[in-house]
């Protein structure tokens, strides 16, 4: 057993600092001047009444001796332990050369603590040579017991009361033979002390701890930061996986990244000075292992970074087929319905095309523009110019809200369609009143657009051919009435274009009307519509009053009221000049309340208005009472408002009007019909009878 430094030994029995030896035979029972208690040493109780007290008479066997057993019998329970104060010996000033420090004196080098010179090996602590191994401690052998001083009886036993042991002596805690003293007999054995540091080692386990895998706690043993380390990747992989374009919230991976710093720091600081309790080759190995295991989080960063971006292109491609299905709805649909889904669409694609122009997605939109611009394109192609303009407007707008280097040419090649599709739509609404856009819409706007374009230059020919023709399906057709409503829906188109350009144009489609309106109204009265021909006529008179077919128009107006009465003063149209010749005078007069319209067609056509007579009433009529013997207008020739009409010969329709008055219902008509002969003058009284 090697030295101990700084530990107080005791020296033998023989080699007390007084430089006495003890007298055995000295009695134990002399009173003595009791030595100043030492410090360091605790008061000795007085021994108990159940120790054994050795005989007086026994003496110490030798070691060796036949007598004496070759091991001693176990020990007997241990009386109560006393509790010793040790500390350093004194220095000794006569301390010999080469003897260490610490070393008790005269105690060879190399010689077994505790062991006195020329003592057994195996004998206890403190036991003198002369000791008969097996002999109870106490017994009267001549060794000196500790803390007894020189009172004390021969040998080692119990403590007795006496003075304490010189300063530094005894036995030190925890030292001698296993077995050996009271049980919890001084202070724990002191800790490992710390190895020297070893930076190589401190930074493999901070770069092993760094990985995020804790196994850098591992090989230290520190279970609990492994653990941790364990549970925050883990808790990592959770919120990380899957993948998504959000990714993890910077806060985690802040706190991440500050636990990861923590674990490798402490680490280091654990791993500068421990002992790892693995093999050579591991320690060999953790530091390349532990820079190989960066690659672990740098790794994962980088696979989690693909699939982010593999989760983001999915996430574009979706919404890029969102925005084709959107553009594919709009099919079938008026343009100002779809319209709204078709502006989302573009809205994704320009998204797509200039901040993700990079991704799958965003290389695939130049593709979806070219299939956009050809379905919005696809009435012109089946040319429905009418339909086409509105979208085809909408593709030419589109630099205004979309990109235009996105956009590109597009845009420019809408030009050509869009005015062909204007002046088409503008063209064929000439002449149709319920066109949607009317042609003066559509033809203006060509006109504005695009002035320079041939379909502007394009216009006026138009317009003058569709004058042409429908004025002269006006002289030969078979419905004038229909050629003239779109001759006035042409007129209206006409007159709302430029006057400058059109003002020609304009006048021709007035004279086209006038004559339409003329010939639709000859044509009702042929057919037999005589209602509907004498308010065409009325009409015509109106609008036209300087025209030269106006006089007509109202013979043909009054013929029509007539023959609506009598079809048959609808025979024939009426001339459109009077007859020559020799004419008879006929005389009209009002016999009855109110005025009246006289009207007439015959040779000749037209129309009288008599005042109402004062004083005249109804006549009295019934079945019974023949018409003929009513005397109408017997009374003085003044009394009857008059009014006097030359007729040509001939037969001639008569229709009184009469208007209402207190005694009489307003529109009461009456047809009557009369031959005019040449050379006779004739009187018709007008009056009106009573139904009863």
């Amino acid at each position: 057993m090697g030295e101990e430094p700084n530990d107080a030994r005791p020296e033998p029995a023989d080699r007390i600092p007084d430089g006495h030896a003890p007298n055995q035979d000295q009695d134990q029972d002399r009173h003595r001047s009791p030595a100043p208690p030492d410090p360091r040493v605790a008061p000795v109780p007085e021994a108990p009444p159940w120790a054994p007290v050795p005989p007086a008479d026994r003496a110490p066997e030798p070691p060796g001796s036949p007598g004496a057993p070759t091991t001693p019998p176990p020990p007997a329970q241990p009386p109560a332990t006393p509790t010793l104060a040790f500390g350093p010996p004194p220095q000794d000033s006569g301390q010999q050369p080469g003897q260490a420090s610490g070393q008790p004196s005269g105690q060879a080098p190399g010689q077994p603590f505790g062991q006195q010179p020329g003592q057994p090996p195996g004998q206890p602590f403190g036991q003198a040579a002369a000791h008969t191994p097996g002999q109870p401690p106490g017994d009267p052998s001549g060794a000196v017991p500790v803390g007894a001083g020189a009172a004390a009886a021969s040998g080692y036993g119990f403590p007795q009361p006496g003075p304490a042991t010189a300063p530094g002596y005894g036995p030190p805690p925890g030292y001698g033979p296993p077995g050996y003293g009271p049980p919890g007999y001084g202070p724990p054995p002191p800790a490992q002390p710390p190895g020297p540091a070893n930076p190589a080692q401190a930074a493999a386990i901070a770069l092993l701890n760094l990985s995020g895998l804790g196994l850098g706690y591992v090989l230290l043993r520190q279970w609990i930061g492994a653990a941790l380390c364990w549970l925050a990747t883990a808790a990592l992989l959770v919120v990380a996986l899957p993948a998504d374009v959000d990714g993890v919230p910077i806060g985690v991976l802040v706190g991440y990244g500050v636990l990861l710093l923590a674990a490798a720091a402490d680490g280091f600081r654990r791993g500068l000075r421990a002992t790892l309790r693995v093999g050579a080759t591991v320690r060999r190995l953790a530091l390349p292992l532990a820079l190989v295991l960066l690659a672990v989080p740098a790794g994962g960063s980088l696979a989690y970074g693909a699939a982010r971006e593999e989760a983001r292109e999915e996430a574009l491609l979706a919404r890029l087929t969102v925005a084709d299905e959107r553009v594919k709805s709009g099919q079938g649909l008026l343009f100002d319905r779809a319209e709204p889904l078709y502006r989302l669409a573009l809205a994704t694609y320009q998204e797509l095309g200039t901040k993700h122009a990079g991704s799958r997605a965003g290389k695939l939109v130049p593709a979806r523009l070219d299939a956009y611009y050809a379905q919005l394109s696809a009435p012109y192609d089946k040319k429905d110019f009418c339909k086409a303009v509105a979208p085809l407007k909408h593709l030419r707008g589109l630099p205004g809200t979309v990109d235009k280097d996105l956009l590109g040419t597009r845009p420019a090649k809408t030009d050509e369609p869009l005015a062909e599709s204007l002046y088409g739509c503008g063209t064929a609404a000439l002449g149709v009143q319920t066109a949607e856009p009317p042609a003066e819409k559509s033809l203006n706007e060509l006109l504005d657009t695009f002035p320079q374009s041939p379909q502007a230059t394009r216009v006026e020919p138009a317009v003058r051919e569709a004058i042409k023709t429908r004025s002269a399906a006006v002289d030969g057709g078979a419905v004038p009435c229909g050629t003239v409503v779109e001759l006035r829906a042409l007129r209206s188109s006409v007159d709302a274009l430029p006057d400058a350009t059109f003002a020609g144009a304009s006048r021709e489609t007035a004279a086209a009307v006038e004559k339409g309106d003329f010939a639709c109204g000859t044509s009702q009265f042929r057919s037999k519509e005589f209602g509907d021909a004498a308010t065409t006529m009325t009409q015509f008179a109106k609008d036209y009053p300087n025209s030269p077919k106006a006089a007509h128009a109202r013979s043909i107006a009054i013929a029509a009221e007539i023959a609506d009465e009598e079809p048959e003063a609808g025979k024939s149209l009426p001339p459109a000049k009077a007859p020559g010749g020799a004419r008879m005078v006929m005389v009209v007069s009002n016999d009855g309340p109110g005025s009246v319209e006289l009207l007439y067609t015959g040779p000749t056509t037209g129309k009288i208005t008599l005042n109402a007579c004062a004083t005249c009433t109804k006549y009295p009529s019934s079945v019974f009472l023949d018409p003929k013997k009513v005397k109408a207008c017997t009374g003085p020739a003044s009394k009857y408002p008059k009014a006097t009409l030359l007729l040509p010969a001939g037969n001639y329709h008569f229709l009184q009007k009469r208007a209402g008055t207190s005694t009489s219902t307003g529109g009461d008509t009456k047809i009557s019909k009369t031959k005019i002969e040449p050379n006779y003058s004739y009187t018709n009284c007008l009056y009106v009878t009573s139904g009863f």
